[in-house]
């Protein structure tokens, strides 16, 4: 599928888990995408790798600057620090709401279906999370499934690192088909 001439944000601050940020990052600039990393801070943010501090990841453009019309899809990777942090941030949480209500593609893995608890956008969709915040999931109105990857009107959700080749090519399905979705107010 190639995805030239498409524009995808990856929302992540400090304590994004270092594979859901990279691996889509790598897999949708292999389709042709053009992938920016947008975070509230600048400069750069540290990852989180399994276990103890990642590596440092650069900023492409911060989230005061980057406005949802810009692009095609966002992409929220997981770890436990930066969905908790974002789901604080105001203008991170309507920097997602945007794209929802444009219908764009909202990709959440691991523990990244957070943010779209506080958004409010899961509320009757289909999804699936890490296991740890399934009840999360489901306390938010979402019909929980533990799937490597689940698709409902445009959001998709994926479980873990090892979902992550499953949750880039629906990405990269999903944009690269054009596929503009219709919600009804969430």
């Amino acid at each position: 599928m190639n995805m030239s001439g498409k524009k995808i944000a990856i929302l992540a601050t400090h304590g994004f888990e270092q594979s859901e940020l990279e691996v889509p990052q790598q897999r949708l600039k292999q389709a042709g995408a053009t992938v920016e990393v947008v975070s509230p801070e600048n400069g750069e943010i540290r990852g989180w790798d399994m276990k103890d501090w990642g590596h440092p990841v650069k900023v492409d453009r911060a989230l005061d600057n980057a406005k949802p019309d810009d692009y095609d899809a966002i992409v929220l990777p997981g770890g436990q620090i930066n969905p908790d942090l974002l789901r604080v941030n105001e203008k991170a949480l309507t920097f997602i709401r945007a794209f929802y209500d444009q219908g764009k593609v909202v990709a959440a893995v691991c523990h990244a279906p957070w943010l779209l608890i506080e958004t409010g956008i899961i509320r009757g969709r289909r999804a699936t999370s890490y296991h740890s915040i399934k009840t999360d999931v489901k306390n938010a109105g979402a019909k929980w499934e533990d799937s490597q990857v689940v698709v409902d009107e445009g959001i998709i959700t994926s479980r873990n690192p090892k979902d992550l080749e499953a949750f880039s090519a629906k990405i990269i399905e999903e944009v690269g088909e054009g596929r503009h979705h219709r919600r009804a107010a969430a």
